[in-house]
């Protein structure tokens, strides 16, 4: 991630040095981890994580951070467009840079979802310890032993939404999940809530996962596709539930494993 995000440092830091461009929209079109959308895994190996979850919450912690360096630097960031493709008559999770695969969403696709769901506006999130903010990554990308375990957040009236994720640039998943404490505040009044939580993880809004369940077929038969086309849905991580505003503030508490991500949508009075 810090490749990518040194870029774009870059690309804001020369935009803000002409008074005559600071103010000016800036929409980067083709905002990626790496360069080749069309290069499967069959011939790159590693480009197997597109398939999974390293690419969904990949998505959610550097297309945040872009709002951060953005602010940094005073330029007017109006959005970033991912360059997925739709490869017709391939291979089933071949790899390729794209949201689905012969019509099977994936991971990725989902924190999208999850982006299309927040309130429009942005809010302040404030972490602690800090492990990781914009500034690290770009100097030292997320390599240490720490998950970088960081949110994003938005309002509007009557609602607050909280997108959480726990990404590594290393995919091993074999690491113990990241105990998550949120607690949103500034309500200016107390009573009931209702908290729905989505979650992207190894075993929601994960085709990729059913898929090798399955053994990999090429192609999976009819029933399979049904099968993987509902796994490929955003889903509830819990039953939607009331929760107490008190002094003007809720807390929520969640465990989240490495490349998983958490939306957390709360509506009020």
């Amino acid at each position: 991630m810090g490749a990518q995000l040194n870029d774009i440092d870059q690309g804001f830091e020369f935009v803000a040095s002409y008074p005559e461009l600071k103010d000016l929209p800036i929409i980067i079109g083709e905002s990626d981890p790496e360069g080749c959308a069309a290069c499967s895994e069959a011939d790159y190996p590693h480009n197997a994580y597109r398939n999974g979850t390293m690419y969904a919450a990949y998505t959610a912690a550097s297309f945040a951070r872009k709002y951060d360096l953005a602010s940094e630097h005073g330029v007017n960031l109006l959005g970033a467009v991912t360059w997925g493709f739709e490869f017709e008559e391939q291979p089933w999770y071949a790899g390729f840079r794209d949201m689905a695969t012969n019509g099977v969403d994936k991971p990725v696709l989902n924190t999208f979802r999850m982006f299309g769901m927040m309130a429009p506006t942005r809010v302040t999130v404030d972490q602690e310890p800090l492990h990781y903010d914009a500034r690290m990554i770009v100097e030292g990308s997320v390599r240490e032993d720490t998950d970088d375990v960081n949110a994003l957040a938005s309002k509007s009236d009557g609602s607050a939404t909280v997108l959480v994720w726990n990404y590594h640039d290393n995919d091993n998943l074999e690491v113990p999940a990241t105990p998550v404490k949120v607690e949103v505040s500034g309500f200016t009044t107390d009573g009931p809530a209702l908290l729905t939580h989505y979650r992207i993880d190894q075993e929601h809004s994960n085709s990729y996962t059913l898929f090798k369940e399955m053994g990999q077929p090429q192609p999976p038969t009819d029933e399979q596709i049904t099968e993987l086309e509902a796994a490929g849905q955003l889903d509830l991580y819990t039953s939607p539930e009331w929760v107490d505003i008190v002094d003007g503030r809720v807390t929520v508490e969640m465990v989240l494993p490495r490349q998983g991500i958490s939306l957390l949508v709360l509506n009020f009075e």
